[in-house]
């Protein structure tokens, strides 16, 4: 239980109580005297608020011996990508919170603002994912057709640009292009861009750089109010159904 040890370490070492621990962290003294008693094991959501306060990565934090480690090593280790900011219900479960149209200009400078994210409204969508971190997304423009504009997006959430699987649709949040939504794809021999492409062929593939992505999500599925368009039929699907058009009437004439 690498991680209750790795949490009374870091308590200690800032100088706080467990009373004062506790508070800092919303919970009560007894559930952070649980964890370093190892009675009990921190949710997701706590390691996450304790990532994101005192600078510490998530691996470094559930994997590594703090009181082996310089205090410069561990914080110097810490990535701000790896800190993602959540918000649960009363039970413990976590929400999904749903970043509209208007609220995807804000996201790119509150995406790691725990009261941001708290603000943003929540989606209850039983056919999700069950004990994932999942996100709601509401997309522009038809450059992912036939998945409709202002169609809602779901994703769950990845944590490295090295689980990114080839083709998958994806929801980027990035510093350049703010929020994408893109098939993917990484080169082994350039791991330091990925390319985007669309659905709908009008718009042209492009190239990012991975140190340009702060959030990656992978779509599992998706609620539209609209219908696709239906496409138009090319001459050749003409031409077939009039063929069996006339052999329909052929058959009926023969039949009389």
């Amino acid at each position: 239980m690498i991680v209750n040890k790795n949490l009374k370490h870091l308590r200690l070492h800032v100088e706080l109580t467990q009373k004062q621990f506790a508070e800092k962290l919303g919970l009560k003294q007894s559930v952070i005297g649980a964890y370093e008693e190892e009675r009990a094991t921190p949710p997701l959501a706590v390691l996450l608020d304790v990532c994101q306060r005192y600078k510490i990565s998530m691996d470094v934090l559930t994997r590594k011996d703090l009181s082996q480690l310089p205090e410069k090593e561990w914080k110097s280790s810490a990535s701000e990508k790896e800190v993602l900011a959540i918000t649960v219900d009363a039970s413990g479960k976590e929400n999904v919170e749903f970043v509209t149209q208007k609220a995807s200009a804000g996201y790119l400078a509150g995406y790691q603002d725990p009261e941001f994210i708290a603000d943003l409204p929540k989606i209850n969508f039983p056919a999700l994912p069950k004990n994932k971190t999942i996100r709601a997304f509401e997309i522009q423009g038809d450059s992912m057709l036939p998945v409709q504009p202002g169609s809602i997006l779901f994703g769950e959430y990845v944590e490295r640009v090295e689980e990114i699987k080839n083709s998958k649709p994806y929801v980027l949040i990035t510093t350049q292009e703010g929020i994408v939504f893109k098939r993917v794809f990484r080169f082994d021999d350039d791991a330091e861009k990925l390319l985007l492409v669309s659905d709908n062929r009008q718009y042209t593939p492009y190239a990012i750089a991975t140190t340009d992505v702060l959030e990656i999500w992978s779509v599992r599925g998706y609620y539209s109010s609209k219908l696709p368009e239906a496409e138009s039929p090319s001459s050749l699907t003409d031409q077939l159904a009039l063929q069996v058009l006339q052999l329909q009437r052929q058959l009926q004439s023969k039949s009389k």
